[in-house]
């Protein structure tokens, strides 16, 4: 019993140390990053133009046709 009343107090003393979970470590959050968002008007607007343009295209012609000469006006 003499060697027992020993080991029982050095058990007692260092049992909190054994039960420690180690250093605690905070880290600290950053700011959170921020994503902008493409506006969505834009998307939309650029495929009617192209349409737009086509559409003026085929309506206007390409404009080099020859001119026409009415059939009285030729000189032979």
């Amino acid at each position: 019993m003499n060697l027992a009343a020993p080991i029982l107090a050095l058990s007692l003393a260092f049992a909190p140390m054994a039960h420690a979970g180690g250093p605690v470590v905070i880290e600290e959050e950053g700011q959170p990053e921020v994503i902008a968002e493409k506006p969505a008007s834009s998307i939309g607007i650029l495929p009617l133009l192209l349409g737009v343009v086509v559409l003026c295209a085929i309506a206007c012609g390409g404009g080099d046709d020859d001119p026409v000469v009415p059939q009285d006006t030729l000189i032979e």
